[in-house]
């Protein structure tokens, strides 16, 4: 299979991407990692006029922690896995870029291309949604700031402007009570997930949960939160196990997925119901 045809550019800068996007507008496709438009270029379910090269524009790339973690869009997601500043500041999100793809993929894929890529079944998204974390982008006009919960409108779509190009992404540091987990369910070790579940809780001295915030893969257009799920935890105690099931329930319950070709729609309930119990369990410190 071959791509179709189209005017290539490659950025040395945010601003010269800018430029080309400001120019080009709609007709131009963004190539970072290029893990996911590669092959649909090839398999032509692409077919941009212009592809814009940002692989070169290292302004963007790399992992800082200043207040709040910061992380470049063209950050591989290798170094975000492997990273001790991540680990210390966003362990979540460490915890779900190791679920993505193969080595190999993770080392070429980067945390910025998968948030733009807004697919529903992919780790970044919900992860992002979960952490409460902030999508920056820049155009013409500057730099924007966009939540994670507002970033993702659909399937494959963003709140991005054509003339932007999404530049970095912050993420609040989590607390010293903060814990978290991720776990997915796939077909295959490497596939996308069949449903997967993040999840961060902070508890008081008493260990009373007084923050929880779940986001799950798959089950809707954009990564959704488990707000009823979260709503009943605060207050409880997660050593409890009835705890842990009623959240779990509350989760599902608030479900609607479609069911395709992979799994049905009482499957993706069912496995969303298990795997919020087992991330909390996981968190609390029970079985894994």
């Amino acid at each position: 299979m071959k791509p179709p045809v189209f005017k290539y550019c490659a950025a040395r800068s945010v601003d010269e991407a800018v430029h080309v996007l400001t120019e080009h507008g709609d007709d131009v496709t963004i190539l970072a990692g290029g893990q996911s438009l590669v092959p649909m270029l090839n398999m032509r379910m692409a077919r941009p006029e212009v592809v814009l090269d940002i692989n070169h524009v290292g302004e963007i790339a790399g992992v800082h922690a200043n207040g709040r973690l910061s992380i470049g869009a063209l950050t591989r997601q290798r170094v975000v896995e492997h990273s001790d500043v991540v680990a210390h500041h966003a362990p979540l999100l460490r915890d779900g870029v190791r679920h993505i793809g193969h080595p190999a993929i993770r080392a070429r894929g980067t945390i910025g291309g998968s948030a733009a890529h807004a697919d529903p079944a992919s780790e970044i998204p919900a992860v992002l949604v979960a952490l409460d974390a902030s999508i920056i982008l820049t155009g013409p006009n500057g730099d924007r700031e966009v939540r994670a919960a507002d970033f993702f409108v659909s399937v494959f779509t963003t709140a991005r402007e054509p003339d932007e190009v999404l530049t970095r992404i912050d993420v609040p540091p989590a607390s010293p009570t903060s814990r978290s987990a991720f776990l997915e369910v796939s077909r295959r070790h490497g596939d996308y997930a069949l449903v997967g579940v993040g999840a961060q809780i902070d508890e008081d001295g008493d260990g009373r949960i007084t923050s929880a915030r779940i986001a799950i893969t798959n089950v809707a257009d954009v990564p959704f939160r488990a707000r009823q799920a979260e709503d009943f935890l605060i207050g409880q105690q997660l050593g409890d196990p009835a705890v842990r099931l009623a959240a779990a329930d509350a989760a599902a319950a608030a479900l609607s997925p479609s069911g395709d070709q992979h799994a049905s729609t009482e499957y993706r309930i069912d496995v969303s119901r298990t795997l919020v119990r087992r991330v909390l369990e996981r968190i609390h410190g029970g079985a894994q």
